[in-house]
């Protein structure tokens, strides 16, 4: 929490969380991942009003080090390092900032 707060804190406005932590039931319903961070550390926040780049650097200095780029959010934890893009529009969005 203290490194959302600080992402949020650079950014300077509200984050719009669409999910964040999951119990393994609501994890399963949803559909996700079975080892899905979201079941420890995670978090997913819209792009809306947000500029991609700058939101992901925030989170990057903060300490979150496992991305999820989106075309509508992004998502991010503290697991392993590592990135991916959810499509090849996503890929095509974030590669663009």
């Amino acid at each position: 929490m203290d490194a959302l707060q600080a992402a949020r804190d650079q950014i300077g406005r509200p984050f719009h969380i669409l999910s964040a932590h999951r119990c393994s039931l609501h994890n399963a319903r949803v559909g996700g991942a079975s080892r899905s961070q979201h079941l420890r550390l995670a978090v997913d926040i819209a792009l809306r009003d947000h500029d991609p780049g700058a939101l992901y650097m925030s989170l990057s200095e903060a300490g979150f080090t496992g991305f999820g780029f989106y075309t509508t959010f992004i998502h991010a934890d503290m697991g392993p390092v590592r990135q991916w893009f959810g499509t090849r529009k996503a890929r095509t969005l974030w590669q663009q900032d």
